[in-house]
């Protein structure tokens, strides 16, 4: 069966779920829209599965915050994208467009939780699912005013939890969800690991870099730290004067990125290269030697195993998330602490067998992973709530 016969029979599938639970008008509610300069993994994510859904005939609405420069009501991808309100008022704004039906009626809704939610237990009725990417609770205080830092925290933690008890959860990793069980108190049952696809563009290349090169790829965000991986770096090329780091993404953290790269006298060997086109990252993950991430909280590791769809190993800090995406000695190695990032990555780099062995299994990962099943599992759980 090729890829043309595989798109059929996902979108037979989903249509059949949707006729069966009577679902034919979807709607999403998303803190960002894919167009954010700021857009991540659950921007992708809800991309994903929107366009799936509407190539399989669903009339789909994704509403979500504005995007500078973009319009407020527009298309893409076969669905229809809404754009009000600001990052903050967008909760608000959201359940109050649902509920006067500004976009039509809906038989079904996805609500992505992404550090808040959109309170749909309260106000929405009829088929549904949330999902939470992963729990936010230590990543607030990094980015925000420390009165709003315990704001978001109580909200996230404490006030929001007890009205999701009764709710369908999904998560992308297992690691994710024990995450969700612990820290949220959302009972097991009602939580559902949904593993992210791997789009079919990433593909192995033809040739690796001459150079031992290393790719991360993501936002400028503090819980990324990246700075960390620019230490690595600097520490790597001591002993490996060939060695390159190329930084792939756009965030507020660059000037203190570029400061960093300054006083480390780093520009010869690491590269910013800020957001690229996506035929290009395909080619720069083919071109690593390794991809690597220093991430501190993750619900996945979406940028691993598109890595891993080029035949590209990973290094990346052991967390909920990365536990699911690497499988630790076989798709890529996980370390517990910082300091062990440099080591981990000069061994992969310094041992071709390693580095052959893990791109093997980095191969074997990403065809696990495939959107389509992605999209028709959401669209299951949504199904399976109204009964």
């Amino acid at each position: 069966m090729d890829a043309d016969d595989d798109a059929v029979t996902a979108r037979a599938k989903l249509g059949d779920v949707a006729a069966g639970a009577g679902m034919q008008r979807l709607h999403i509610l998303a803190w960002r829209d894919l167009e954010d300069v700021e857009a991540g993994g659950s921007e992708v994510h809800a991309d994903e599965i929107a366009q799936r859904w509407a190539a399989a005939g669903l009339d789909v609405t994704l509403r979500t915050s504005r995007a500078h420069g973009h319009l407020a009501d527009a298309r893409r991808h076969g669905y229809r994208v809404i754009r009000r309100a600001g990052r903050h008022t967008v909760f608000l704004d959201a359940p109050v467009q649902e509920l006067l039906r500004r976009a039509g009626r809906r038989d079904g809704l996805l609500e992505v939780w992404n550090g808040l939610p959109f309170f749909a237990p309260v106000w929405a009725r009829g088929p549904r699912a949330t999902f939470i990417h992963h729990v936010h609770a230590d990543m607030w205080r990094p980015v925000m005013s420390p009165g709003l830092a315990r704001l978001g925290e109580v909200l996230e933690l404490r006030v929001c939890p007890p009205l999701y008890r009764h709710a369908r959860i999904l998560t992308p990793s297992e690691s994710s969800k024990a995450q969700i069980v612990e820290r949220l108190r959302i009972p097991a049952a009602q939580v559902e690991a949904v593993p992210n696809g791997v789009d079919r563009r990433f593909v192995p290349g033809t040739s690796k870099a001459e150079a031992p090169t290393a790719i991360t790829v993501g936002r400028l965000v503090p819980h990324k730290r990246v700075d960390e991986l620019v230490r690595a770096a600097a520490a790597i090329r001591a002993s490996l004067p060939t060695f390159r780091l190329v930084v792939v993404g756009e965030g507020y953290e660059r000037p203190r990125l570029e400061q960093l790269i300054e006083e480390l006298g780093a520009w010869e060997f690491v590269e910013l290269l800020g957001h690229v086109r996506s035929e290009d990252l395909v080619e720069r993950y083919q071109q690593a030697w390794v991809t690597v991430s220093a991430s501190s909280d993750e619900g996945w590791g979406m940028t691993l195993t598109e890595a891993a769809a080029c035949g590209t190993p990973a290094v990346a800090t052991r967390i909920p998330g990365h536990v699911d995406s690497v499988q630790d000695g076989r798709s890529g190695l996980l370390v517990d602490r910082l300091d062990e990032l440099a080591p981990a990555i000069l061994r992969v780099l310094r041992d071709e067998e390693l580095r052959a062995r893990l791109g093997r299994g980095a191969l074997e990962r990403a065809a696990s992973l495939s959107w389509d099943t992605t999209a028709l599992r959401v669209l299951q759980a949504i199904a399976a709530s109204r009964r």
